[in-house]
């Protein structure tokens, strides 16, 4: 599956973006998706997450209540919804996608769980 992520610019704290990833494929409604985030300097990190179905979800404390990932099976899509953003938010923010069982209902939070990555967009907050 291939990933085009978009929707990154920049954006003063406290106002929200909204980001979204396209994947390629018929079968998307098989992947686990997630987001993930490296700031300059920084390894990369976990943001987000959301089941094949997207009944599940989990966050980065760092993001719990201001961030919110959801998916369109049907669009292929999706996406990351992010308020009251703060400098520190500033990164190169990729979706990746990995694969699971049609049983499998849960999520996966290490980068390491991911077969597919997108090349990224960059947010950046300004103080």
């Amino acid at each position: 599956v291939q990933l085009q992520a978009c929707g990154g610019g920049l954006v003063q704290a406290g106002g929200s973006l909204r980001l979204s990833c396209a994947a390629s494929g018929r079968t998307f409604s098989n992947y686990v998706m997630g987001w993930f985030r490296q700031a300059p300097g920084k390894e990369r990190e976990f943001v987000a997450t959301i089941s094949s179905s997207g009944r599940s979800t989990d966050y980065a404390d760092s993001v719990k209540g201001r961030f919110t990932i959801s998916r369109d099976n049907a669009e292929n899509t999706v996406y990351l919804q992010m308020n009251s953003l703060k400098p520190e938010d500033t990164a190169v923010y990729s979706c990746a996608a990995v694969r699971v069982p049609a049983y499998f209902s849960g999520i996966k939070r290490h980068e390491s769980e991911y077969e597919y990555w997108g090349q990224g967009t960059l947010v950046t907050v300004s103080s």
